[in-house]
């Protein structure tokens, strides 16, 4: 899994500097992203805990992809979740697509790219993961992201020094502390990301895969 890290990201142009507001969003409200499928492998419960765990109103759940890919009963259950936990959930997997256009009611479309851009915080508590793209696209829209250790990620990512709030299969007082520290420290958060982005550039960017598509094809070649 690579990313062109040396391609800067879009920005909020006009298309997307609405999104908030689409969102219902008050300027001060803090955009927390759930950049995935709606479904129980992702467990986003455990997103709805960090959200009540920091209890702070201002933290609005949003999801971004689509439901019913394995059926309703799985959303349904987190957003009354939601209610009973008193989280602030959003659901907006219907207003994002591939590319951007209006759909047959007039209501702009958007692309995740757009939603990236005005995202505060990540949250990635998935159960189990092939690697984990949402991982990688966070980072290189330099935003702070919280992660489960999943096994791929403890295995393969962790290992490279990643600075991320962790949680180990539930959302403990020191996650807690840290995503809090992470949205009321702008300075601690810049430092966080902007390190996040050279570790990935140096081990998910496109250079890699050219090293090793070179290497692959040189063994190939000597083997002949």
């Amino acid at each position: 899994n690579v990313l062109n890290f040396d391609r800067p990201p879009p920005s909020i142009d006009d298309y997307n500097a609405d999104i908030r507001q689409e969102l219902g969003l008050d300027e001060k409200d803090i955009l927390v992203l759930q950049p995935t499928r709606v479904v129980p492998r992702k467990g986003i419960e455990h997103a709805i805990t960090l959200l009540r765990r920091l209890n702070d109103p201002r933290c609005k759940l949003i999801l971004s992809h689509s439901v019913g890919d394995e059926g309703m009963e799985y959303f349904n259950r987190l957003m009354q979740l939601a209610r009973d936990e008193g989280v602030d959930v959003r659901y907006f997997g219907d207003r994002i697509n591939d590319k951007r256009h209006l759909d047959d009611l007039g209501r702009k479309i958007y692309t995740l790219d757009d939603l990236y851009l005005h995202a505060d915080l990540v949250t990635y508590p998935s159960l189990y993961e092939g690697f984990g793209n949402a991982f990688l696209e966070a980072i290189y829209f330099r935003k702070p992201i919280m992660v489960n250790r999943y096994s791929v990620f403890a295995r393969d990512i962790e290992p490279k020094g990643f600075r991320v709030p962790t949680m180990d299969g539930f959302v403990d007082r020191q996650v807690v502390d840290e995503v809090r520290r992470i949205l009321d420290d702008p300075q601690y958060r810049k430092e966080m990301v902007d390190h996040n982005f050279a570790l990935a550039k140096e081990y998910y960017g496109y250079p890699v895969l050219r090293y090793g598509l070179r290497t692959l094809l040189g063994n190939i070649v000597h083997a002949m």
